[in-house]
C-alpha cells in the first residue's frame, strides 16, 4: 500500500513545487488550499487529490484528515507573511499569523502522530523561514511565529524519536515566489544582502523534502536547516 502524503498551501510556490516533485514518487498524494481551481489543475497534472479548505476556519484541520484517512507523511506548508512595525501590527495580524504558521501545524501534527506511532514510522517536515532562525527586522510576528515552528519541531523530534517519526523543519530564505513578490518590498536591495546573490527555488526546497522523507535520512530529526543561499551566514 502507498504512503499517504498530505501537503498544506500546495496550490502555488513552494508546495506547488514539493507536491510535483514526491507525486513522481511511489506515495498517494493529497494537496490542499484555498485556491480550488488552481488544486484542481495540479492534481490533474500530477495525478494526486486536492481538498479545498480554509484551514482557518474552526474544525477544519479535523475535517481535512477525515477525509484522507491515516497519513504518513505531512508537510506543512501553509504560512503568511507580514511585514509590518511592531507598534502598526493590528490583533487581527497577530491572531491570524499565529494561527496559520503554528497552530494549525501543531494540530495537523497531533492528528496525524497516532497513526504514525502505531505503524512507528512517519515522516514530518515544517516549512519555516530563515527569519525564524535569525529574525527580521519589521517582520516581528512572522518572525516570531517561524520561530516558534523552528522550537516545536525539536521538542517533537525528541518525543516522537522512539516511534521510527521524524520531525524536521526547513527555513528557507528569500524565494521565488508570489507571496514574495506580492510583499512589497525592494527585491532587489534583498537579493544584494545575500551571498549568493539569488533567490531559492521552490524546486530546491522540494528536493530537500524528496530526502528528508527517504530511508536515507532516518537518523536526520529534530533539525532546523537554513537552506538561504547563505543568508543567515551574513
Amino acid at each position: 500500500m502507498k504512503k499517504k502524503i498530505l501537503i498544506t498551501g500546495a496550490s502555488k510556490g513552494i508546495g506547488e513545487s514539493i507536491a510535483k516533485t514526491l507525486a513522481g514518487l511511489e506515495f498517494e498524494v493529497f494537496i490542499t488550499g484555498r485556491d480550488e481551481s488552481r488544486l484542481k489543475n495540479i492534481a490533474e497534472k500530477i495525478n494526486s487529490k486536492y481538498f479545498a479548505i480554509d484551514l482557518l476556519q474552526p474544525n477544519s484541520c479535523e475535517k481535512l484528515v477525515d477525509k484522507i484517512g491515516n497519513i504518513d507523511i505531512l508537510i506543512n506548508n501553509a504560512g503568511d507573511y507580514i511585514w509590518s512595525e511592531v507598534e502598526k501590527t493590528t490583533e487581527a495580524e497577530i491572531e491570524r499569523i499565529f494561527k496559520l504558521n503554528l497552530q494549525i501545524p501543531y494540530k495537523l501534527i497531533s492528528l496525524a502522530v497516532p497513526n504514525m506511532k502505531n505503524q512507528k514510522w512517519g515522516r514530518i517536515i515544517n516549512i519555516g523561514s530563515i527569519s525564524g532562525s535569525v529574525g527580521e527586522a519589521n517582520a516581528s510576528l512572522y518572525s516570531a511565529s517561524k520561530a516558534g515552528l523552528i522550537g516545536m519541531t525539536k521538542a517533537l523530534a525528541l518525543e516522537l524519536a522512539e516511534f521510527g517519526i521524524t520531525v524536521n523543519v526547513i527555513n528557507p530564505g528569500w524565494v521565488k515566489t508570489d507571496l514574495v513578490e506580492n510583499a512589497g518590498l525592494d527585491l532587489q536591495e534583498e537579493i544584494d544582502c545575500v551571498p549568493q546573490r539569488r533567490f531559492i527555488e521552490p524546486e530546491e526546497i522540494a528536493k530537500m523534502a524528496e530526502y528528508l522523507i527517504s530511508d536515507g535520512a532516518k537518523g536526520l530529526t529534530g533539525q532546523s536547516m537554513n537552506l538561504c543561499a547563505g543568508l543567515s551566514l551574513g
